[in-house]
């Protein structure tokens, strides 16, 4: 009984999300994952020490 309860959710679980995506205006997770990495490492670059050679005394 477990496979087919798992395997119904599953299934409606995935035609929910295709109707969602189809018929509303649903953001694109991926690019806004990259941006945020994007943006992420200029932050990080930016605060960065620097490296000893390029220090002089």
């Amino acid at each position: 009984m477990g496979i087919i309860r798992s395997g119904f959710n599953l299934m409606l679980g995935t035609f929910f999300g295709i109707y969602i995506a189809q018929n509303y205006n649903v953001p694109n997770i991926h690019k806004m994952a990259n941006a945020g990495v994007a943006i992420a490492k200029s932050i990080e670059e930016s605060y960065r020490k620097p490296k000893k050679r390029d220090v002089e005394d």
